[in-house]
């Protein structure tokens, strides 16, 4: 590979850009992204080489979209438009279903490949971008079969060589798992954040007494709107049916306080320390 494009030079883009970089030294990384000074502060930072434009997608041999989800809808098809018969195009987004669905019937479908490395931070903008992010994540691949057998090696042999491990699932099981794993995560975090700044509002000593466990946990809260509300919108239904299935448990635990059942609160949280198991398991694999 000689000419690479990155749409969306923020932490996703840009740190791919550093880590192939490091791979392939002969290669000229382009940037592009509706925002100009995006561009400047990742040429300034030696993320990418040259600024680039979307007619320019002829000379390229990968196309890294690295764009919140709608903004995907819009500018996929116009990537695919624009790319010659042997360019590979894979997105990072976290929805996958609308994304499939709206270059269905392209004609050039085979030059895509529906990717969602589950990497990143809470951060944002070309100063996010860290060297080795992908190393020993898991990057789901959807629809492989509707990739071109040759192209998709192209993209494979790439996340192999940043160290992710690979796995196949369909857009619909995908959406459904991740609103499990991810989204109600950043929901949770977020409606935390919230009612702790609401409570600050009269207790003005509260973050005083803000140890690591709450800035761990709501860490998410700094995540970008901008990237987050649309990922909730297209997956809405199967944000809202795991939504149910927290307020219930919530509102579960709630009613054994009530009762004054702590040896039931006890039991709660000692079933629920099984998940470690389960964490060091995938860990360890």
């Amino acid at each position: 590979m000689k000419n690479i494009y990155i749409v969306g030079v923020g932490l996703i883009g840009g740190s791919f850009a550093l880590d192939i970089k490091k791979l392939y030294t002969d290669v000229i990384i382009y940037g592009i992204d509706k925002k100009e000074n995006h561009l400047d502060e990742a040429i300034k930072l030696n993320i990418i080489h040259k600024k680039g434009e979307i007619e320019d997608l002829k000379n390229a041999d990968l196309v890294i979209l690295a764009i919140p989800v709608d903004a995907t809808l819009e500018v996929l098809p116009r990537i695919l438009d624009h790319i010659s018969d042997n360019t590979i195009v894979f997105d990072a987004g976290s929805t996958k279903e609308d994304i499939c669905a709206v270059v269905k019937n392209h004609p050039k479908r085979r030059n895509f490949l529906a990717a969602h490395p589950i990497a990143g931070t809470e951060f944002s903008g070309p100063k996010a971008a860290i060297n080795g992010l992908y190393k020993n994540k898991t990057n789901i691949i959807c629809e492989v079969e509707e990739t071109a057998f040759k192209l998709q090696k192209k993209a494979l042999k790439l996340f192999t060589e940043l160290g992710m491990g690979i796995r196949y699932m369909n857009p619909k099981a995908h959406d459904k798992h991740i609103a499990y794993v991810s989204h109600l995560s950043h929901i949770s975090s977020f409606m935390l954040g919230k009612t702790v700044i609401e409570k600050e509002k009269n207790e003005r000593d509260i973050f005083d007494m803000a140890g690591s466990g709450f800035e761990s946990t709501v860490r998410l809260a700094k995540s970008s709107p901008a990237m987050w509300t649309p990922i909730f919108k297209q997956n809405k239904t199967n944000v809202i049916e795991t939504l149910d299935e927290y307020i219930n448990n919530l509102k579960h635990f709630k009613t054994l306080m009530e009762e004054g059942d702590f040896d039931a609160v006890y039991n709660e949280m000692e079933t629920t320390n099984h998940i470690k198991d389960i964490l060091n398991g995938i860990n360890r694999n």
